[in-house]
Parts: C-alpha cells; sequence; structure tokens
C-alpha cells in the first residue's frame, strides 16, 4: 500500500500548474510557436503533443481559462487519492491517443482534455467507490462542473475549440476511474 502523504501532492499541484504558466511564458519569448508541439492528430510530431499538450496554451485567455479548473480539480483528487499523479498520466495519454487517432486535422492545444478527464474520473470514481469521501467529492464535482462537462463534449465541427479533446478527456477519465475500481489499482486514502 502506498502512504499518501496530501502535502507532498498538494505542493506537485501547484508544482504542475506553475510549470504550465512557465511553458506559457516561455513560448511567449521564443522566436517560433512552441504550441505546434501539441497533438496534431495522424502526424508523427503530432506524437510529441501528447505529453505536451496540457502544457500548451493558444493564448492568455485559454490559459486562464484553465487554470481555475485544472487546480481544484487537482486539488480534489490529490486530496483523495494515493496515486494521484499515475491517474493524472493516464489520463492525459489516453486522451492524447485517443485525439491522435480521431481528432480534427488540427493542432490540439491546452489542459481542458485534462480538466474533462478529472471531472469525469472524479464523478465516476465516486460513484464506482461507493465510499463517502469519494462519494462527496463526486457530488461537489458534478454541481461546479456538470453543466460545464455536458456543453463541453458537443461536437461544434466550426469551432477552433478542440470539443473531440473535451470529449475524449472525458472518455479517458471514466475509463481510468473504471479501472481503477474495477482492478483495485488505486487505494483509498480516506477510509470511510
Amino acid at each position: 500500500m502506498v502512504k499518501h502523504s496530501v502535502r507532498e501532492e498538494l505542493r506537485g499541484v501547484f508544482v504542475f500548474v506553475g510549470v504550465v504558466w512557465c511553458v506559457f511564458v516561455v513560448g511567449l519569448v521564443l522566436p517560433f510557436s512552441i504550441n505546434s508541439f501539441g497533438v496534431t492528430p495522424r502526424s508523427f510530431i503530432g506524437l510529441l503533443g501528447i505529453p505536451f499538450m496540457p502544457f500548451l496554451h493558444a493564448d492568455f485567455k485559454h490559459l486562464l481559462s484553465n487554470t481555475v479548473p485544472l487546480t481544484l480539480l487537482l486539488l480534489l483528487l490529490a486530496g483523495s487519492k494515493a496515486n494521484s499523479w499515475i491517474i493524472v498520466a493516464f489520463i492525459v495519454f489516453m486522451s492524447g491517443a485517443m485525439l491522435w487517432l480521431f481528432g480534427r486535422p488540427m493542432t490540439h492545444v491546452g489542459a481542458s482534455g485534462l480538466i474533462f478527464g478529472l471531472i469525469a474520473f472524479l464523478l465516476a470514481s465516486g460513484i464506482l467507490e461507493r465510499r463517502t469521501v469519494p462519494l462527496l467529492i463526486s457530488i461537489v464535482v458534478g454541481f461546479l462542473y456538470g453543466g460545464t462537462l455536458l456543453s463541453g463534449i458537443v461536437p461544434d465541427l466550426g469551432s477552433h475549440i478542440s470539443w473531440e479533446g473535451h470529449l475524449l478527456g472525458a472518455l479517458a477519465g471514466g475509463l481510468v476511474a473504471g479501472l481503477v475500481t474495477r482492478r483495485g489499482v488505486q487505494p483509498e486514502a480516506n477510509s470511510s
């Protein structure tokens, strides 16, 4: 069983979000666009985007709109799961791989795939685990982001917003919750 230190997990959340911001600032001074390292479906260079996509943002508004939900959802995950970074990695790689396979032929950037994955993970794991703390977190997440989840996965083919990144992120989050709960891969940090 993995020893769960909420303090270490919380520090990791702020480091992760800080790196997202640092990458954006570095991207402002580079002579080329680092967003070209996003997920570009079915291209060799687009494979690099699978791990990098959550760290890349189109502009300051995009970065700002992802920062609050990303931070809050990572905090909820970190406070409730012992191996939250393994869960984050699975969501990022699974959603990125599906986006690379099935996404529209454009370069996809941003942390919203991870955000939608975290929403779905926290909702599904709360329901599947049937334990007090995960269920309460599931209710909070549903209240805060249930509408966002539903509206964000609706196809909008004329938009530059990666609705398929949202949809595939949510699918990845639900799948990871099912795997973690079914296999008992993720020990529960707070027993209730």
